[in-house]
């Protein structure tokens, strides 16, 4: 009798560990959530968007996809408004709220790094997003479950770009296109709205270049990766920093960084050019031996200017390209914190 017992005693703990086995459980069932947010003059945008971010922050923690602990890191890239005046304020009264101040305007990608080197190894994951809340925030939620799919990296990529004026649509187009003949790779649409799990986030610190693009590194990186798409939204308030000219200096990073093609555009360049000097130089000894010679004025003239825009376009690429390992090669820093607000400092305070 006890022994009939005792197999049907194993049998039922059998059954339930098997059951145990086979749930459906999350990978990550502590993942703790930072979310960083760099700022550049964005007094107007702080009035708003902290709330947004905070709020869901909340419903992510109260629906158990990441932990209670996550916080959101400002990052005031050398604001001249009350930029930080305003960080500082929301840091000091909600726990969830973190500041991290760099001593100048540093540029959007060295701020981002700065919060990515600050929160490293305080999450497990983080998700960068801009203060003006672009970005759809509820994307978010796709993301966390994509992480907890087994996916290190997930890419926030818009739907379109309807919402973009004709000039700063097509350049984009452009640039991706271009980066892309170029052998860079990037994603269309991608900004830098994406998650990061803590081993990548470590994999990225490895890279010690100065003249950083994370939209080229990311990607080169590897990892396990996917696609979240949502729709771009209207800027809830103030009005856009990143200019034209910003656009077209971290296009000449982006390409720099990345890509030693236009070097050897130029080496393809000069043998068309040598080749059409010598068609040229045949074309006016063929002139002068048949006594009419002035007719190769023209093309002379057309020649020197065409060598000569060759030239110096083939110095102002070289010239960028030395001018990065210029900064490279000082070795700088690529910021330098100010001020830092974390939870351990409030404490103290």
């Amino acid at each position: 009798m006890r022994k009939g017992s005792d197999n049907l005693l194993h049998k039922f703990l059998n059954l339930r560990i098997f059951k145990l086995s086979n749930l459906s459980l999350p990978l990550h069932p502590m993942n703790k959530l930072s979310v960083i947010v760099p700022c550049f003059n964005e007094e107007a945008v702080l009035e708003k968007s902290p709330a947004i971010i905070r709020e869901k922050i909340k419903s992510l923690a109260d629906s158990g996809k990441i932990s209670s602990d996550s916080f959101i890191l400002f990052i005031d890239d050398g604001s001249t408004d009350r930029t930080w005046d305003i960080i500082s304020q929301l840091c000091h009264d909600d726990k969830t709220f973190c500041g991290l101040k760099l001593s100048c305007n540093n540029g959007h990608q060295n701020a981002l790094l700065a919060g990515l080197q600050f929160v490293a190894d305080k999450c497990d994951t983080c998700i960068s997003i801009d203060a003006d809340l672009q970005d759809d925030i509820n994307a978010m939620d796709s993301m966390i479950d994509k992480f907890d799919e087994g996916f290190e990296i997930v890419y926030g990529v818009r739907n379109s770009r309807k919402t973009d004026n004709f000039l700063k649509r097509w350049s984009a187009r452009f640039f991706y296109w271009f980066m892309l003949l170029l052998g860079t790779k990037t994603i269309p649409n991608h900004a830098d709205f994406r998650l990061m799990s803590k081993k990548a986030i470590g994999a990225l610190l490895n890279y010690k270049e100065k003249n950083i693009f994370l939209r080229g590194i990311i990607p080169s990186m590897g990892f396990r990766n996917c696609f979240v798409y949502y729709d771009r939204q209207k800027r809830i308030a103030g009005k856009t920093k990143f200019s034209l000219g910003k656009m077209t200096n971290l296009a000449l990073f982006g390409i720099t960084s990345f890509s030693t093609r236009p070097l050897r555009l130029i080496f393809l360049i000069g043998v068309l050019s040598f080749l059409i000097s010598i068609a040229s130089f045949i074309y006016v000894l063929w002139s002068y031996l048949g006594g009419d010679s002035v007719k190769g004025w023209t093309s002379l003239i057309a020649s020197i200017w065409f060598l000569g825009s060759i030239i110096i376009m083939s110095i102002g690429i070289i010239g960028e390209y030395i001018g990065r390992i210029y900064s490279e090669v000082k070795n700088r820093p690529p910021y330098n914190v100010e001020r830092v607000i974390y939870e351990e400092e409030k404490e103290d305070d």
